[in-house]
């Protein structure tokens, strides 16, 4: 099989180190069913939002961001966006998709929800680097008047060294308690990051702000999804009432994350490789 030569270029700074697979997701994709190899002079250049350097390269170009931007079809032939746009050469691969395995958040008949609400030593956790977000650090004082939010990030931290972003580490600081506040940078239908993920794989239960179509992709009986109350005070007034009620928190626990818990299909591997399929044959023509 004829090797395809690609490049990466304007992506995230950590792109080429292979600690965890979303590191470079597209490369370990590609690689369960294609021949290629990184090249200087690609048929295919894969870039992102961080600088401008795919410009000077005249190929097919796919563009990717899990960041909230739009992206500019004048300048590629294809785009994987969080966005809910329908037209072809568009593909909706929300970037919470390269934090995890898909099954992976799936109900397991052996899961032991007693065990998880015993864990729950500690009431509320809040991890963030980026100061810029403002509604959420709004939301942490407001929530904090009830009680002490512990802040493991940069912004507003008030227990420890600042956690980073997705280790171990984290997952294993976030599973001792009952909440996470799990807001994004910033607000728009379809933009779903890892900050959702993050507390669903410890069974933390989300405070979500962000994508007011989240529960399109994740059920929101699973999560406490800001956009299902009229207000803060409210939203708040809930969470309390949870905080004091093992037996109404235990109901959130024991819904699936996924609808029906079946995994939606355009986040599988196979399916994705499929889009593949028709992008390199269109770029290798």
């Amino acid at each position: 099989m004829k090797k395809i030569p690609i490049k990466f270029t304007d992506f995230w700074p950590t792109l080429h180190q292979t600690s965890h697979y979303c590191d470079n997701f597209f490369l370990h994709l590609l690689q369960k069913r294609f021949s290629i190899e990184l090249s200087d002079e690609p048929e295919v250049l894969f870039y992102s939002v961080f600088g401008s350097e795919h410009k000077k390269y005249h190929c097919y170009k796919v563009f990717y961001t899990g960041e909230n931007v739009r992206p500019d079809f004048n300048e590629c032939h294809f785009a994987f966006s969080f966005d809910h746009l329908q037209q072809e050469n568009h593909y909706r691969l929300p970037i919470y998709v390269l934090y995890l395995e898909s099954p992976e958040l799936l109900v397991k008949q052996d899961f032991d929800v007693d065990r998880i609400i015993k864990e729950k030593t500690k009431f509320c956790n809040f991890i963030y680097s980026n100061p810029l977000g403002t509604k959420r650090i709004e939301f942490f004082e407001r929530l904090s008047k009830y009680k002490p939010v512990d802040s493991a990030g940069k912004v507003l931290n008030n227990i420890a060294k600042p956690l980073g972003g997705f280790t171990r580490e984290k997952l294993a600081f976030i599973k001792d308690y009952k909440f996470t506040i799990a807001f994004e940078n910033s607000e728009y239908p379809g933009y779903t990051t890892e900050k959702l993920i993050h507390p669903m794989l410890v069974h933390s239960l989300p405070i979500y702000w962000g994508n007011p179509l989240v529960h399109l992709d994740f059920n929101p009986k699973s999560f406490i999804n800001y956009y299902d109350f009229p207000d803060e005070e409210t939203l708040i007034e809930h969470i309390i009432e949870l905080d004091q009620n093992d037996e109404l928190y235990r109901e959130y626990l024991l819904e699936p994350y996924y609808h029906n818990n079946q995994v939606n299909p355009l986040i599988e591997a196979d399916h994705i490789l499929d889009v593949f399929e028709k992008i390199f044959k269109e770029a290798l023509s």
